[in-house]
């Protein structure tokens, strides 16, 4: 029986992999759930599961939980302080953490759970864009594995299972669905609400998720995470609206492997979960009619500039992934409010980057700094609009 910490437990990826864990009861045991401000729902989740600690990061959710939930059910499991909750990361009271927190909150716990040498299931992408190389090098000194569980890295490590020599892989292929703006005209952009934005036609995921995928930026940044995850820098993007296809790899013999299944994140958790063995998804199986219609094309650069930012963030290194993850959360944010429009998120990211002294970062602590000043300059941006 292996202990799994959800961190992010009410959110999609969250509330997958509980669907995951229920349907391999016998396997694995929920021994703490993570949320920010869903008390209602954690609530749900720990009538369901009785883990042995849970946590709110927000303290009047903490206190609307505390009372709702009678004091004699609850008992002492509810974690009240981050210093409680990194000492948990770091005990042996924990195997597996599902590291589900969106954005660049969710690097501290991270970090704490790779310094333990924990088996570390990633779906906070941000923590690898900003920290990669940082991380590496943790994992290589605690023993921890960092094994990613968005769709398309999972389909990579899929596609490489068994291969040793790096020398035999040409080239990274992550698919996107191209979101919902792949065949709307580029004149009417400026036109884009963020109802529009969040409108995915293919997964179900959160608004600032949505967005990113209707921009590509999400491309961007798996390109920078794919890049630490598998050592590569020869990686591209393939438009796939159907998302069937995951991901690809070429090696260099012009051979293709590629990774099928329905659009379903229960799928990549699973592989994360039971690697190297498979365990039951609770995912349907692929309706194989769909597959004659299954189409291809390669990405329009000048309808989603953001892709073009990957190539210069690997080319340039250092602090400039952070820059462009910071200055992307800001402005999704202040899209999503109404205070800027569509076309200034990738705007606001590329004139930012290009004012940023470009340095090497050596220590997570340089990470929030720089997170903290790209934050600031783009508020200050915003405020002129």
């Amino acid at each position: 029986m292996k202990n799994v910490a959800i961190l992010g437990s009410t959110g999609s990826v969250g509330s997958s992999s509980l669907e995951v864990l229920r349907a391999n009861k016998n396997e694995f045991e929920v021994k703490l759930l993570v949320a920010n401000k869903n008390y209602e729902s954690l609530i749900k989740q720990y009538r369901e599961f009785r883990p042995s600690y849970i946590y709110l990061h927000d303290k009047k959710a903490r206190q609307e939980l505390l009372s709702t939930l009678d004091k004699s059910e609850l008992g002492s499991s509810l974690i009240t302080g981050e210093d409680e909750l990194n000492h948990l990361l770091s005990s042996d009271e924990l195997d597996i953490v599902v590291a589900a927190i969106v954005g660049i909150a969710g690097l501290n716990s991270v970090t704490n759970a790779v310094k333990s040498g924990k088996h570390i299931l990633l779906a906070n992408k941000e923590s690898y864009i900003v920290a990669g190389e940082i991380l590496n090098k943790l994992s290589n000194e605690s023993g921890a594995t960092i094994f990613p569980i968005d769709s398309e890295h999972s389909a990579i490590h899929q596609c490489l299972s068994g291969i040793k020599d790096q020398k035999s892989i040409s080239k990274l292929i992550l698919t996107g669905s191209g979101g919902p703006f792949l065949d709307r005209d580029i004149n009417t952009f400026n036109e884009i609400t963020p109802e529009e934005a969040i409108s995915h036609p293919v997964w179900n995921m959160g608004p600032k998720i949505s967005v990113d995928s209707s921009t590509m930026m999400n491309k961007c940044l798996e390109i920078i995470e794919a890049r630490w995850l598998f050592n590569n820098k020869n990686i591209e993007v393939l438009i796939h609206p159907e998302g069937i296809v995951h991901s690809l790899v070429e090696f260099v013999d012009k051979s293709l492997v590629a990774q099928l299944s329905v659009p379903d994140m229960k799928i990549p958790i699973a592989y994360g979960l039971g690697y190297p063995s498979k365990i039951d998804s609770a995912a349907s199986s692929v309706n194989f009619e769909i597959f004659s219609n299954l189409s291809f094309r390669q990405p329009d650069f000048q309808k989603f500039p953001s892709l073009n930012l990957a190539r210069q963030c690997i080319e340039e290194g250092g602090n400039s992934p952070i820059v462009i993850n910071a200055v992307n959360e800001v402005s999704v944010d202040a899209f999503l409010k109404g205070k800027i429009g569509y076309l200034d998120i990738y705007n606001l990211i590329s004139e930012i980057l290009d004012k940023t002294d470009i340095k090497v970062v050596k220590k997570v602590e340089d990470i929030f700094e720089q997170d903290k000043q790209s934050r600031a300059m783009a508020m200050e941006l915003i405020g002129t609009y």
